[in-house]
């Protein structure tokens, strides 16, 4: 326990903590979505267990490290003069997470320009709850995979690592929960933000393709596909949701 006191340790922990929270950015946005397809009265009930489940998965990953490590092993291999590619557990997961957000943000994005309506509401109620749970279920272990592959690199060679992980994922849910309400409810109240989110999720979706053609080490055409830095994905969103407000502020007056 002392290890975790050290200061190396309490800066990882704050860093990493931070780092999750950025990172959870992605949950709360899909699962914003998804839990404004439900009825209203089951909402914030969808955003709860989906924000839980997403410590459980998280948390899951962790104790089973050691074979969450045995995925990058390869187990398929192809290799071309055009393309070169080394299959393993964790591109593919990252590249159904990833193809999974461009089907649901590309559907949600047509479906708000073409005004299609989601039916009766007593059978939003019933149906689209479970229908909601399963999806947020799905891109949560999806995402969680990324977060713990980001808490690893950071935490790598600590006395306490998974300690550390563990403390930092935690924090980071709780703070996630407290927040995710409201934002959920500012990004139903303004249509332009729903589609903003939808952008994002875009985004993110092709990220993580390009994320897991770099864990294949994918080659195309003697051109290696490199990891995509973060900081550029979250910079555009930075950027986007900063020209929106300042849209939102013009229209209100």
């Amino acid at each position: 326990m002392e290890a975790l006191f050290t200061t190396e340790a309490l800066s990882a922990l704050l860093t990493l903590t931070f780092l999750e929270i950025v990172l959870g950015i992605d949950n709360i946005l899909f699962i914003s979505v998804v839990a404004g397809k439900v009825a209203e009265q089951h909402r914030k009930k969808a955003t709860q267990w989906g924000l839980l489940l997403a410590m459980f998965l998280r948390l899951g990953l962790l104790l089973g490290i050691s074979v969450f490590l045995q995925m990058q092993k390869t187990f398929f291999s192809f290799k071309h003069s055009l393309l070169s590619v080394d299959l393993n557990g964790q591109s593919i997961i990252l590249a159904v997470g990833g193809l999974f957000l461009l089907y649901k943000s590309t559907k949600e994005i047509f479906e708000k320009v073409e005004g299609h309506q989601q039916g009766p509401k007593d059978d939003r109620s019933s149906y689209s709850f479970n229908r909601a749970l399963l999806q947020i279920i799905a891109i949560n272990l999806v995402f969680s995979f990324d977060s713990i592959l980001t808490a690893i690199g950071m935490t790598n060679g600590l006395v306490g690592a998974l300690e550390i992980m563990a403390i930092a994922v935690i924090i980071s849910v709780i703070i996630m929960m407290i927040f995710a309400g409201p934002v959920g409810s500012f990004i139903e109240a303004h249509p332009s933000l729903q589609v903003l989110g939808l952008s994002f999720l875009l985004l993110i979706g092709f990220m993580l393709l390009a994320e897991a053609a770099h864990l294949s080490h994918l080659v195309v055409w003697n051109q290696a596909v490199g990891a995509v830095p973060k900081g550029y994905l979250y910079f555009a969103i930075a950027f986007s949701l900063g020209v929106e407000f300042i849209n939102m502020k013009i229209r209100k007056r």
